[in-house]
């Protein structure tokens, strides 16, 4: 949840290692800081605060200088934000200095112990405990030379005596041509380059110098020199790796003539799902073809039930999904949290294929998931964005989102893509049971429409900015849908929860009678989604019972509804499309209406607080 930038080579690494955590920012902001060799010692700087706001401004003053660099944005998990727990961290010499992303789960021990041997710490940090481990095991080294880089056999002999997850990125003022970097459980990827290497944690860090990326797996750790690499397995052998090339460019990665990022992104969302049906949507057998499920249709026929497992907004994506499977292909679906299904013994049928949702394909629950039903001899399948992501890897096979870098912390075009592919997915498994093609073909050429209508809902823009300021000052608000647009009232209500702070809550149209009614009041206005489809009279019917007691209410309609203007205060039109198509057009004026909110109310759109893009750590 944290972002790493690594830089060896003949430039100065300063402006190459702030850049870097400039375009990582979104993956953590509470502090930010960087160390460099300068030929005689180490240079650290380190800030709380936003990078602009803290380390900037302290490198103007006091800048440093070398060609070997790593710095580190923070996401705190061990000890609060504080320019004493902002990384890099030191070992007790002060030649060490680390990065990590992650989680050591035994560090209270492992301080205990060092703490003993005469170690002094200076910050609440279980990175802190990891440096001065290495720094121990790089005197033992020093003192009896053995065959190897004393470094390189630091850091394994220290990573063999810690649990849990890290990513991590390490230099040393004896060693100044060499930078390592190791994971387990936490992304790490090199960059290379001509006479220099680079380590991230996250590709857009790197796109800006190369195209060209190794992603790590677990247990690998990576030499860098100015000239080349060598990964081993924790130092042991020398482990096989794959060049891969970045999808997306600098550009890409920038925000452009937009204010946020989340504007952009939002903005993006006609493109997005282009990428997605691109080359998969086949008209003639009215089906959908994919080519990285690695199952044959024999295969995939046996399904006898999916379990989806999710996390945050790609969980209510999953709810979307749940609809689409079950109507289309009538087979069973069951959604889970990915952290729930990891810690429970549910029973899984023999024929039970699991899907995994995630934009990052790093989310640590959702990995977890995956792992969990591949070790119990199941299946598993993947939705991700991230081409070379640990998802991606460790799937038995799934299907790329291709949206391009989603900045912003607050997901959209992912999860728009995420809802495209598995309407298409519903499609295809449908076509292997009982829907018939003109069904088939209703909805494929529905999403097929999907992108130009976007673009008409994009062109309310201002619109559904007056909106938001005429109700920027409510403290509470409620979304309510109904089948298909049931998962988009809580997503409309994350959004709005997560970038402008206000209290919201979704919720099922039908479950407001039996509860929720209570706190209906002239302050507290409603967002219906009420599209034409087989659930407009009962939703309807539901939207009254707020309308007799005087909670205001914005509706989201269907284009040509008269009817719906007389109940409502205000109404948001989106086209018409097929049934299981709204969810897609239904959640892009509820991700422009969060957005103006937070404007409107001062918010940092891209920066929500507590909140960082990568759920990396359990």
């Amino acid at each position: 949840m944290c972002g790493i930038i690594g830089y060896i080579g003949s430039k100065a690494a300063q402006p190459i290692v702030l850049e870097g955590l400039r375009r990582l920012e979104y993956r953590g902001y509470d502090s930010a800081g960087l160390a460099v060799l300068n030929g005689t010692g180490l240079q650290v700087r380190k800030r709380m605060g936003k990078i602009n706001e803290g380390l900037a401004c302290l490198l103007l003053d006091q800048p440093v200088h070398g060609h070997t660099g790593i710095g580190h944005t923070r996401w705190a998990t061990h000890g609060p934000p504080a320019d004493e727990n902002s990384h890099p961290h030191l070992d007790q010499s002060g030649r060490i200095a680390i990065v990590h992303n992650g989680v050591i789960e035994n560090y209270d021990r492992l301080k205990q112990r060092l703490t003993q041997a005469g170690h002094s710490f200076h910050s609440s940090t279980d990175t802190e405990v990891l440096a001065h481990l290495i720094g121990e095991h790089y005197q033992l080294h020093r003192d009896k030379p053995t065959s190897g880089n004393p470094l390189l056999l630091a850091v394994c002999d220290a990573l063999r005596e810690i649990i849990g997850t890290y990513g991590i990125a390490v230099i040393c003022t004896d060693q100044p041509g060499i930078l390592i970097g190791a994971r387990r459980g936490s992304p790490l990827i090199i960059g290379i380059g001509e006479g220099e290497h680079f380590l991230a944690s996250d590709a857009n860090a790197l796109v800006s110098h190369t195209r060209e990326v190794v992603y790590l797996n677990d247990y690998d750790v990576a030499t860098l020199t100015r000239d080349g690499f060598e990964v081993q397995n924790l130092g042991v052998v020398s482990a096989g790796f794959k060049i891969s090339k970045l999808e997306f460019g600098s550009m890409d990665a920038e925000r452009g003539e937009f204010e946020h990022f989340m504007l952009k992104e939002i903005f993006e969302q006609p493109r997005a799902v282009e990428n997605a049906l691109r080359g998969r949507v086949d008209t003639e057998n009215a089906t959908a073809r994919f080519g990285g499920l690695n199952m044959t249709a024999a295969e995939l026929r046996a399904i006898d039930r999916v379990i989806i497992a999710a996390s945050g907004t790609s969980w209510h994506a999953a709810l979307v999904g749940e609809y689409l499977i079950e109507e289309l292909a009538h087979l069973p679906v069951e959604v889970e949290f990915a952290h729930e299904f990891c810690y429970r013994n549910a029973p899984l049928e023999p024929d039970t294929v699991l899907l995994a949702l995630s934009q990052s394909g790093e989310t640590a629950d959702t990995l977890a998931a995956l792992r969990e039903a591949k070790r119990r001899g199941h299946r598993a399948l993947a939705i991700v964005n991230v081409v070379g992501s640990s998802i991606a890897r460790e799937s038995d096979g799934g299907i790329y989102m291709h949206a391009g870098p989603e900045i912003g912390v607050a997901s959209t075009k992912a999860f728009i893509s995420t809802l495209t592919l598995l309407s298409l997915l519903g499609v295809h498994l449908g076509r292997m049971r009982m829907l018939s093609g003109n069904r088939a073909l209703e909805i494929l050429r529905a999403l097929q429409a999907a992108p130009a209508q976007i673009e008409a809902i994009l062109q309310q823009n201002h619109l559904i900015r007056q909106l938001a300021l005429k109700y920027a000052r409510a403290d509470d608000f409620f979304f309510l849908g109904r089948g298909y647009t049931y998962p988009i009232a809580l997503e409309g209500a994350l959004k709005l929860k997560e970038i402008s702070y206000i209290h919201a809550e979704g919720y099922s149209a039908a479950e407001m009678k039996h509860g929720p009614i209570a706190l209906i009041e002239p302050a507290t206005p409603t967002v219906f989604l009420v599209p034409q489809d087989a659930m407009y009279d009962r939703t309807m019917a539901n939207l009254s019972m707020i309308r007799a007691r005087k909670g205001p209410i914005i509706a989201v309609a269907t284009e040509g509804d008269e009817q719906i203007r007389q109940v409502s205060d205000d109404v948001i039109y989106m086209p018409r499309t097929a049934e299981p198509v709204y969810p897609i057009l239904a959640t892009i004026p509820l991700q422009l209406f969060a957005y103006h909110m937070a404007v409107a109310r001062g918010c940092d759109v891209d920066k929500p607080r507590n909140l960082a893009k990568s759920v990396t750590v359990q």
